[in-house]
């Protein structure tokens, strides 16, 4: 029993750790060619990505390996052979909990340490790559984008010294847009890295509105163009980049929330657990995925009912004392209900005299 939910576990989380890394990696080459990543940061950013979200796949992958688990003994009647044999409650459910309890460990971890290290990691590292694409020189044969996008360059050739050759920018502010070409430019970098700039030299430049017959036309020998490197200084630290120890005994409703988060996942996961065992029973005929689509929707309702309840604990809509539990509480109540559901009918019922 232990080896089929193991298996399933495994089988599960891993799909669903590849369908979160097609999403990753779409994410990290979309920021990384609007913001001239350089290619040896995305590997890095896609990797530390996922080292944060993958906590939030290991209690779907464990609650639908059990249910899938139990759904195929029971339809091969192999459930029904080890009870006919002596196999009871306490041997199955020690079975669970040797898969459970060191999947909750591992959620653990992953959460009160490995992801609040990862997303400092992923802040820092995509500072350093905007600084990286910043003091990178300029190719020919490619266009390059400065200021969010506001200035664009490209250079045809380049020459022995670095130089680039017949040189095209576009500058555009507001509804202005203002097109250049010169035959030479040449790029720098400040020394401190946080400033860039081009010097055009024998040129043309165009000024107007699109759409406006009005517009200005100037040539010159030399112009400077001042760029703006990116933002990369100082900033605020998120709440999923502070330590697990500086939220402990925090009264600001916002790390209050960022806290039981963290706390919640390993004990999601320990309820989904109870909530498993019932939901992989069968009855005769049924079909081994008969039970997959519930376990599906309740594992959304519990995500999104925590999602939403740390969105209101944030904001001080919950009391900082109700907080989450409320959440687990109502799915451990569900799960020990339905655990309890077939010893229940099974009482005998007293009869009434008259």
């Amino acid at each position: 029993m232990l080896r089929e939910m193991t298996v399933n576990f495994l089988g599960v989380t891993l799909v669903a750790l590849a369908l979160l890394l097609v999403n990753q990696v779409g994410a990290v080459l979309a920021r990384a060619a609007q913001l001239q990543y350089q290619k040896g940061f995305v590997l890095e950013l896609i990797g530390l990505g996922a080292a944060q979200n993958v906590a939030i796949l290991l209690p779907f992958g464990l609650l639908l390996g059990i249910v899938l688990a139990f759904g195929r003994l029971y339809h091969d009647s192999e459930m029904a052979a080890a009870q006919a044999c002596g196999v009871g409650v306490g041997r199955v459910a020690v079975a669970v909990w040797l898969l459970a309890l060191p999947v909750t460990g591992l959620i653990a971890w992953l959460n009160f340490d490995l992801s609040p290290r990862a997303a400092t990691a992923e802040a820092n590292m995509r500072n350093e790559a905007l600084r990286a694409a910043a003091a990178a020189p300029l190719e020919p044969g490619t266009f390059r984008s400065f200021g969010g996008g506001h200035i664009v360059v490209y250079a045809r050739g380049a020459q022995s010294n670095g130089d680039l050759t017949d040189v095209f920018v576009r500058r555009s502010e507001g509804s202005a847009l203002e097109t250049t070409v010169a035959r030479r430019a040449h790029y720098a970098v400040s020394g401190d890295g946080e400033s860039e700039s081009i010097t055009l030299y024998d040129g043309e430049r165009v000024e107007g509105t699109p759409g406006n017959n009005r517009y200005r036309v100037m040539r010159f020998e030399q112009q400077l163009i001042p760029v703006r490197s990116p933002q990369t200084a100082a900033r605020a630290q998120r709440l999923d980049e502070m330590s697990t120890l500086s939220l402990i005994g925090s009264h600001d409703p916002k790390l209050i929330a960022e806290l039981q988060w963290r706390v919640g996942l390993p004990l999601m996961t320990l309820v989904l657990t109870v909530l498993a065992v019932p939901l992989g029973r069968l009855r005769p005929r049924q079909g081994r995925f008969a039970h997959v689509w519930i376990a599906l929707l309740i594992f959304a309702l519990y995500a999104m009912l925590a999602l939403a309840g740390r969105t209101w604990l944030s904001r001080g809509t919950v009391p900082n004392a109700l907080g989450l539990w409320w959440v687990h509480g109502i799915f451990l109540v569900a799960g020990l209900a339905a655990m309890m559901g077939p010893t229940l009918l099974r009482l005998p019922r007293t009869r009434s005299h008259q």
